[in-house]
């Protein structure tokens, strides 16, 4: 192919209309979102003006909050929509205020250290840690609203990427069930190109179409009209086969995207690294080191005291419902395993007769979890009517704030399991005990008692390996909902 043919392909692409509908709505997208965080700093600035009557923060804020989101490229495509990098990067800008407060206070004094426009004084750098705080706050939740809009966008088949997949056929179907797994992503698989067409049936009884080998795959992106190609690992895969690959992508407009072998691990612990030319990519080790855990340690004991205040009145109410509708204690106490395998006493409202534990044997031919560890049936006999409710909207759950409090457990973690199901751990399940059991967590957010058990493993084994103060704020926003909507509650 001429440069001259090259050429025409690339300006025929940046025309193509859906591809083209694509970028003007991302365009969009990108403007309001610095018209949001434009707006965050305005108010935040108004604020501590009204407060403070410091109107030179009001001057310098707006513009300097949207330069430290550009320098922390929180408009970055990559960053959008997805996972907790987008928040995080919002973060590290708000942190730099400060420094960029100093730059531009450099910049606009005299030899003497004295303003010259009059527009700072030596105060701004205060004003500016001031404001930070609020401007984040209020940023982060414009673009949370951004985030459920964009969601909704996607669940409804607009703005996603038609993606074709490009490898073996078991690297091709364990993507697409990773895929169908459940969440919101921007990927729409538009089909396969095999290294091993043979297994095309196997393919196709998954539901997806397989278009032919790696050799027809500029036909095929041209005939799916895939603007995202996604190769999986494979012996044929060379670096001059993978090189001839991202060229022909980049002739067709389309992104190219390496999946490496390895799953469930966050972005922020991937890095290339460049050697010699060859882009290696860096996996950083789970950072979970007592000092490093120290932030989420001071928030879950602040935030459980706080609820606990808070919620005193709800609590004591419930604890004289449960009595009153059923005989035995308002508290259900019951030995759980925590981190490094150090046993507590996990408190919970009641919410089952008391001879719960005496009746589960009859009962243990209708476990409904019989692939795992746990014992869970719906329409449960044991529960009261009472406890029923309070199951489904995960109040009897309230009272393991104590255990926060008391450091036994944290708001956000892996399931608290049961004595008898850490002795049937095998060693990979064990590092579920590497961090404290959570009150909430990706089970919980996920599904609860519907998931199975391989996947509530995945989900508990991911949290340890790529915890973050972020994604546990993360979580606990998504808890609410999933609260309300009661799946898997029983």
């Amino acid at each position: 192919m001429t440069i001259e043919q090259v050429t025409h392909e690339l300006h025929v692409v940046e025309h193509r209309t859906p591809e083209a509908r694509r970028k003007r709505w991302e365009r969009k997208y990108r403007i309001v979102l610095l018209v949001a965080d434009g707006l965050a700093a305005t108010v935040a600035a108004s604020v501590i003006h009204g407060a403070y009557g410091r109107w030179a923060v009001a001057l310098v804020l707006p513009p300097t909050w949207i330069v430290a989101m550009c320098a922390y490229r929180s408009y970055d495509r990559s960053a959008l929509g997805l996972g907790t990098e987008e928040y995080r990067r919002v973060l590290r800008g708000a942190v730099a205020l400060p420094a960029l407060a100093a730059v531009a206070y450099w910049l606009f004094a005299d030899d003497s250290g004295v303003m010259v426009s009059g527009l700072m004084g030596s105060g701004l750098m205060h004003d500016m840690m001031l404001a930070a705080g609020p401007a984040a706050a209020i940023a982060l939740l414009g673009r949370y609203a951004l985030r459920r809009q964009l969601h909704r966008r996607w669940a409804q088949g607009r703005g996603r990427s038609t993606t074709l997949l490009v490898g073996p056929s078991r690297g091709v179907a364990d993507l697409a069930a990773v895929l169908r797994r459940g969440g919101v992503h921007d990927l729409r698989v538009a089909g396969a190109c095999l290294t091993d067409p043979e297994n095309a049936p196997a393919i196709r009884k998954l539901g997806l179409r397989v278009h032919g080998g790696v050799g027809n795959m500029s036909e095929i992106i041209r005939a799916t009209g895939s603007n995202t190609v996604v190769v999986l690992p494979a012996p044929e895969f060379d670096a001059a086969v993978l090189r001839r690959m991202s060229w022909t992508a980049a002739v067709h407009g389309a992104d190219f995207l390496l999946a490496p072998m390895l799953s469930d691990v966050a972005a922020s612990r991937l890095a290339a690294r460049p050697t010699n030319g060859v882009p290696l990519v860096r996996v950083q080790a789970p950072n979970l080191s007592r000092i490093s855990r120290l932030p989420k340690e001071l928030l879950d004991r602040t935030l459980a005291a706080a609820l606990l205040v808070l919620l005193s009145p709800l609590l004591l109410l419930i604890a004289v419902i449960v009595r009153l509708d059923s005989s035995g204690p308002a508290l259900f106490r019951q030995p759980r395993v925590g981190r490094y395998g150090d046993h507590f006493t996990m408190l919970k409202f009641r919410t089952m007769r008391q001879d719960a534990e005496q009746l589960r044997a009859e009962l243990a031919h209708l476990n409904q979890n019989s692939d795992g560890l746990l014992f869970k049936m719906k329409k449960d006999p044991r529960i009261t009517r009472v406890g029923s409710a309070l199951r489904q909207y995960s109040l009897d759950e309230l009272p393991q704030l104590i255990n926060v409090l008391t450091g036994h457990m944290s708001l956000v973690g892996p399931r608290p399991p049961l004595p008898e199901e850490v002795e049937e751990y095998t060693p990979e399940v064990k590092r579920r005990l590497l961090v404290k059991p959570g009150l909430t967590g990706l089970w919980q957010v996920s599904g609860r008692s519907d998931l199975p058990w391989d996947e509530a493993v995945r989900l508990d084994l991911g949290y340890v390996d790529n915890w973050s103060v972020s994604l546990d704020l993360l979580i606990l926003m998504r808890t609410g909902s999933a609260v309300v909507r009661g799946t898997g509650a029983y």
